[in-house]
């Protein structure tokens, strides 16, 4: 049941950082989900290591959506590299 939840706010995570993002992101649905669930991690990671959080806690919704954001805009510059 745990997956089944990740994959689904991964996927709504994912959805909102498109949306937010400017351009044309060609992800399926499960990439997008992917992209939710890794943007979360990073900003759990980076909320984690500036002391945002306590011990145990996880990022917010906001904070994931920026995580997401931010994965987006790394997968998007390399991809357009060569």
């Amino acid at each position: 049941m745990a997956l089944i939840q990740m994959f689904v706010v991964g996927l709504v995570i994912g959805l909102l950082a498109r949306a937010i993002m400017p351009g044309t992101q060609k992800l399926g649905w499960i990439m997008t989900a992917i992209l939710g669930i890794v943007g979360s991690a990073l900003a759990n990671f980076v909320g984690g290591a500036m002391h945002f959080y306590e011990p145990g806690q996880t990022a917010g919704w906001i904070a994931s959506v920026i995580g997401a954001i931010v994965v987006l805009a790394v997968v998007g510059k390399l991809s357009n590299k060569g």
